[in-house]
């Protein structure tokens, strides 16, 4: 991939995460050559690109559009984040060092601040997603695969974090929490069926909200 194509994978891919560019919306090249500041032929490859990675949908005849995820999509895509994510939960129990466990519960820290602040609810979505893409992304890193971790990472990028936090209450934010903190606990504890059991019941919590 040339270093055009690759800006211009990066660029399309964080307006689609960040909801700028919505489902199933049609994506015109002139745009995105002024979103991205590249020419077209980087803005096809990175097209191409997309689509491989399910991002976007390549449609015949009609060009590309943001790929618009079904409920049976996301159903899917939950039960595989429970599966994998549970898996690594129980790796990392059996490997995780004192240092992740002080990285984690210092994420566990500042969400417990998070949720006692006086901000507006808007931005403590923002800033509770930001500390629980860290908190899962340091079990992921405990876990010690990279096969594993890269196959999170897809899983989770492809709209599922963002469609689905943004509509927390802090009611929600406050159980979602609760699991964290078991989690850790369990990690703490060196227990992996425990730590396996909370991460894939914190999916399928999440699932469940998701339905609603």
């Amino acid at each position: 991939m040339s270093r055009a194509a690759d800006h211009a994978y990066r660029c399309i891919r964080d307006a689609i995460l960040a909801g700028a560019l919505p489902p199933a919306g049609r994506l015109k090249e002139e745009e995105l050559v002024a979103l991205c500041g590249v020419s077209r032929t980087p803005v096809r490859e990175a097209l191409r690109l997309l689509a491989a990675d399910d991002y976007v949908t390549l449609v015949r005849n009609q060009g590309a559009q943001v790929k618009a995820w079904s409920a049976d999509d996301l159903e899917e895509l939950f039960d595989l984040r429970a599966v994998l994510e549970g898996h690594a939960a129980a790796r990392a129990a059996v490997r995780v060092s004192d240092a992740e466990i002080r990285r984690m519960q210092a994420s566990i820290d500042e969400m417990d601040a998070l949720l006692a602040s006086p901000t507006s609810l808007e931005q403590r979505i923002e800033t509770f997603l930001r500390l629980n893409w860290a908190l899962h992304e340091s079990v992921w890193g405990a876990a010690g695969s990279v096969r594993l971790q890269t196959a999170l990472v897809r899983l989770i990028e492809q709209a599922v974090i963002v469609r689905t936090a943004r509509r927390y209450t802090l009611e929600r934010m406050t159980r979602s929490h609760q699991h964290h903190r078991e989690l850790v606990a369990a990690l703490r504890a060196g227990d992996a069926s425990w730590a396996e059991a909370t991460m894939r019941s914190h999916i399928r919590a999440a699932l469940a909200q998701m339905r609603e």
